[in-house]
């Protein structure tokens, strides 16, 4: 039996931390998601504040083309690393940490394309997580004490930024089911009993071996 991964996507709002921080706590296994930045700027060599300016922000096509190149091409040389425009040093040096970080243990990881680096690991499930839009306008309005309609704003702009960043870099579409193994709706099921769902979908999977 390997390693148990949960990769956690979420739109800004719905909760989707709280169902990643309660389901690692459940588990007693570890949650990335900052903390995958510091571990991809260990492994990398490239300073963390890099890595923050970059996390989950879109880039252009051209370095579409060289990310492919690289993965085709099975993987980059040391040399060929250091000729890479930033965004794309920070994509790969990412995705090159999730690898690690699944196969060493099991683990919960939150967004940055997660599911998309571990898609050929049979042990991996893929959730996303989403809410209605006036339940997430008011939990943003309250969690960062702003106006509904700054909340509002500030959703619109960070699921613009996610959604771009996870289309671009997967052959998949950011928040679409056929994306992921299971999607909850937290306006319907709470986080606590979130856990319960991706639980019980594992029970499943287990049992279809």
């Amino acid at each position: 039996m390997g390693n148990y991964i949960y990769t956690i996507g979420r739109e800004y709002g719905s909760g989707g931390f709280t169902v990643a921080k309660l389901l690692s706590e459940r588990l007693g296994i570890k949650l990335y998601d900052k903390e995958l930045l510091i571990q991809a700027s260990k492994d990398s060599g490239l300073c963390e504040e890099i890595f923050e300016n970059h996390d989950e922000r879109p880039t252009n096509s051209f370095l579409y083309s060289l990310v492919m190149d690289t993965y085709s091409g099975g993987g980059y040389s040391a040399a060929s690393f250091l000729d890479m425009p930033l965004n794309q040093k920070v994509f790969l040096a990412q995705y090159e940490t999730i690898k690690k970080i699944a196969e060493q243990d099991s683990c919960v990881i939150v967004g940055r394309c997660a599911d998309y680096a571990l898609e050929s690991n049979p042990d991996c499930l893929n959730i996303f997580i989403h809410a209605d839009m006036d339940d997430r306008i008011k939990r943003i309005s309250k969690r960062e004490n702003v106006t509904e309609s700054k909340a509002k704003d500030m959703i619109q702009k960070k699921d613009k930024r996610r959604s771009s960043y996870y289309n671009y870099f997967t052959s998949k579409k950011w928040g679409d089911s056929r994306s992921y193994d299971l999607t909850i709706n937290t306006s319907l099921v709470p986080p606590e009993e979130c856990v319960d769902l991706i639980l019980a979908f594992r029970e499943k999977m287990n049992h279809q071996k």
